[in-house]
């Protein structure tokens, strides 16, 4: 096992700081440590309003770009999408996460891997109307057999590793494809890749 993962841990409630605080501490892949030194960011918030998303947009733009792990107690109508667009690599709901959940996430993130619980999925694909239109749409080219099957073990929840072994590609392989079609789509991230893949019915 390699060095513990510096995470650090952020909320506007400080009851809510130090619980996160302590469901981290007692996982020894991970290392909690001041916002400056953190390679993921867990942040913790009762709702997703205009307060927490600015959160999510700060702590991105630091200079060591910290993934952010987002732990919200309850999520509105269109949240989701808003938090992907802020920047957010991982997303659970407070009331299902456990330490062994919070760690996967934290070191999904620190991967560069999004982490989207499956019922968190359907909740993006309902909300999300929008169907991406113009230059680089869906409407405009189809997915490779390689990409659909890249897409289809991130929609299963599969991580970069995972996919890599399955299909018997390298991991870089893997994060290429994913890159590749976010930037042809002008999509925000292999969460929203997903959404509008099987929007699409490309999956």
């Amino acid at each position: 096992m390699g060095a513990p993962v510096p995470v650090s841990v952020v909320a506007l409630d400080p009851v809510l700081e130090a619980g996160t605080r302590t469901t981290l501490q007692g996982r020894p892949e991970l290392t909690v440590c001041e916002p400056a030194d953190a390679r993921v960011a867990v942040l913790t918030v009762d709702r997703l309003g205009p307060a927490e998303l600015d959160m999510v947009r700060a702590t991105r733009t630091q200079p060591h770009r910290p993934a952010v792990v987002l732990v919200a107690g309850t999520l509105a109508s269109g949240d989701m999408v808003h938090a992907l667009a802020a920047g957010t690599r991982g997303l659970l709901l407070r009331r299902e996460v456990d330490a062994s959940r919070l760690a996967h996430a934290v070191l999904a993130a620190a991967r560069d891997d999004c982490t989207l619980p499956p019922g968190l999925l359907e909740q993006l694909l309902d909300q999300s109307d929008t169907v991406v239109r113009g230059s680089g749409g869906w409407s405009d080219g189809m997915l490779s057999d390689r990409e659909r099957s890249v897409l289809r073990l991130v929609a299963d929840g599969h991580e970069t590793a995972e996919i890599a072994q399955r299909l018997a590609y390298s991991p870089r392989t893997v994060t290429t494809v994913v890159h590749d079609i976010t930037q042809r789509f002008r999509l925000r991230n292999r969460a929203h890749a997903v959404a509008y893949a099987l929007r699409a019915g490309l999956l």
